[in-house]
């Protein structure tokens, strides 16, 4: 089993800047495929990024050139930068995870972290 842990969300202004970071624990698995969601009020889960482990990144249209996603695999460890940041990021935003265990892929999610975007 894999545990994913989010953090770094909180209150900033518009055009702030914020760092999430989802650390993956536990025995016996490496990184696949690693992303992020973001569910605002009233609103459906959609995907902001995706980066594979070949590195191919995909990103939402509403973020492209202001939120960058990384990974580091040595620490378990995904990242989205967060920049020019506007009230419309405003929601509730989840890690997601695909690993391999004995050679199955398993897919897990962070428990989220706000990020609320507002004077």
């Amino acid at each position: 089993q894999v545990q994913a842990v989010e953090s770094g969300g909180g209150l900033v202004q518009p055009g702030g800047s914020l760092r999430l970071s989802c650390v993956a624990s536990g025995i016996g698995f490496r990184l696949n495929t690693v992303g992020w969601y973001r569910q605002a009020p009233g609103k459906g889960r959609e995907s902001v990024a995706s980066l594979t482990d070949a590195g191919a990144i995909v990103y939402a249209d509403s973020v492209k050139g202001r939120f960058t996603i990384s990974r580091d695999d040595a620490k378990n460890t995904v990242y989205l930068q967060m920049n020019n940041l506007k009230p419309e990021d405003t929601a509730v935003y989840y890690c997601h995870i695909k690993a391999i265990m004995s050679s199955l892929l398993r897919t897990y999610w962070g428990q989220g972290t706000q990020v609320t975007v507002s004077s």
